[in-house]
């Protein structure tokens, strides 16, 4: 065995990361559907379609993947669901009282916030290079959000809507993670996608937005966003989540203000100043941290012996 194998990283073990980061590069492109689809429908009933539309694909897909009915719900499933819905439900008003940055970085929190709950309650104690990844992270967050030029579009109301949906979205992570301990993938994203589309349907109703759209045109957002957001975004980061510990999956998924701040600089004028565009490279950089392993120290001549009397023995 070679020096450079020893340094590689245990099979699959990039698997969870990368669904990870390719999940929330996913729903990254949320808040661009939400602003775009506004102009026909109200935030709740945005909410709801998008999980409606998601339902049938998701069923085929399991079907035709699994090659079985969805397995028995559990109640972990309905927790993370309502959790999340109740999450999307705060973020979305949010997100239309402040900046698409700002308001994902408030919510983002709460993904990070997720290693220490998950710590506390799942007992998965965090390596001591995640604690100087979340602070590099996390400052670079803050620097993306903040960093911007005075006079902008932010509201405290947003803020505060979008540190309720931060709360939420630590239950609906710790959840998740239980939930997908006890089911498939594909089974946690079908029953997830059901139980939000019903929580959904009652914010609507609370809110008092109209269901439907004036025009068939109103449809194309939030048909955009079960496709992007719910499927491939939450699909993939549920996936993830059973391969990878909690605390590090909260790291990765803080991909997602970069993806929407990047987007919006370009469709809806939130440019970016030099303080965030060094926001976003510190985030990536606290990404990079939390997949950082120990390197292995390689066999040497000497050593070898003493390790295979130790093997011996054992």
């Amino acid at each position: 065995m070679t020096e450079t194998e020893l340094h590689l990283p245990p099979p699959r073990a990039w698997v969870g990361p990368l669904l990870l980061l390719a999940g929330g590069v996913f729903i990254g492109l949320a808040p661009i559907g939400l602003r775009l689809g506004l102009d026909h429908l109200g935030p709740q009933a945005i909410a709801f379609w998008r999980y409606v539309f998601a339902i049938p694909l998701l069923f085929i897909l399991l079907v035709a993947i699994e090659r079985r009915m969805p397995a028995r719900i559990n109640g972990y499933v309905v927790l993370a669901g309502t959790f999340f819905a109740l999450d999307i439900a705060l973020w979305h008003w949010g997100l239309t009282l402040t900046t698409v940055a700002n308001a994902t970085f408030i919510v983002n929190l709460g993904n990070v916030c997720v290693g220490f709950i998950a710590w506390l309650f799942l007992k998965e104690k965090p390596k001591p290079i995640w604690f100087a990844a979340v602070l590099v992270a996390v400052i670079g967050a803050a620097a993306l959000s903040l960093g911007g030029e005075p006079g902008g579009k932010s509201d405290i109301r947003g803020d505060v809507l979008a540190i309720g949906a931060a709360i939420m979205v630590s239950g609906y992570m710790l959840c998740s993670k239980l939930a997908r301990n006890r089911l498939g993938a594909m089974d946690v994203i079908f029953w997830l996608t059901v139980v939000e589309a019903v929580v959904a349907g009652f914010m609507v109703i609370i809110s008092g937005e109209s269901f439907m759209p004036p025009t068939l045109a109103g449809f194309a957002a939030p048909a955009f966003l079960a496709l992007a957001a719910q499927i491939g975004g939450q699909g993939l980061i549920i996936a993830g989540l059973g391969r990878t510990p909690a605390a590090i999956a909260g790291i990765i998924v803080l991909i997602q203000p970069v993806v929407a701040a990047a987007i919006s600089w370009q469709l809806f004028d939130e440019s970016l100043t030099a303080i965030q565009g060094g926001g976003a490279a510190l985030i990536l950089f606290g990404i990079w941290m939390s997949q950082r392993r120990p390197r292995r120290r390689p066999t040497t001549p000497e050593s070898k012996p003493l390790q295979d009397a130790v093997r011996n023995a054992q």
